[in-house]
């Protein structure tokens, strides 16, 4: 068993309470849905509600490098504090041998009006498919941070004119 794990760290010009409002909510999903057309054909709710053991089904958009998508459930929500981890519960990753794909999103309080976010991926592999390993990589994961911390720097914006 081969098994691996990628970090990513962004400071973002926000409280973590609000971080965490886009990050622990299904908040996240619709918004790389309207912001990353390229990559997100469509996010589906299959079951829940945004708690523990909500399903989400995420389809990519044609042309994007890997599997054409996979469905994904909360498998902690932490709001104390603020950690969601989702791990992919069919296609994806799982078609090339891997026994799991977990996603940690992390908001760290860093001061009054910021705060970091984490992005981690573990993963595991069967033996026989460790060269697959180098299919897994975060700049998703950096790429949805950026539009996040995009999104929130209007939000703050759009509030501080009010």
């Amino acid at each position: 068993m081969a098994a691996g794990q990628l970090e990513h760290e962004l400071e973002l010009h926000v409280p973590a309470s609000e971080a965490w409002e886009l990050f622990g909510t299904l908040g996240i999903g619709k918004l790389v849905v309207e912001e990353m057309p390229q990559s997100f054909q469509k996010v589906e709710l299959i079951e829940g509600d945004g708690g523990l053991g909500t399903i989400l089904k995420l389809t990519f958009t044609p042309g994007v490098p890997g599997p054409a998508g996979y469905s994904e459930k909360f498998t902690k929500i932490d709001h104390k504090n603020r950690i969601k981890e989702t791990e992919v519960v069919e296609g994806g990753y799982l078609v090339f041998g891997f026994t799991l794909f977990r996603v940690r999103f992390e908001v760290i309080e860093k001061g009054e009006d910021s705060s970091i976010i984490k992005s981690t991926i573990e993963y595991e592999v069967k033996e026989e498919y460790a060269a697959n390993a180098s299919l897994v990589s975060i700049q998703t994961l950096v790429n949805i941070v950026e539009v996040a911390k995009n999104y929130l720097n209007r939000n703050k914006t759009a509030k501080e004119v009010k």
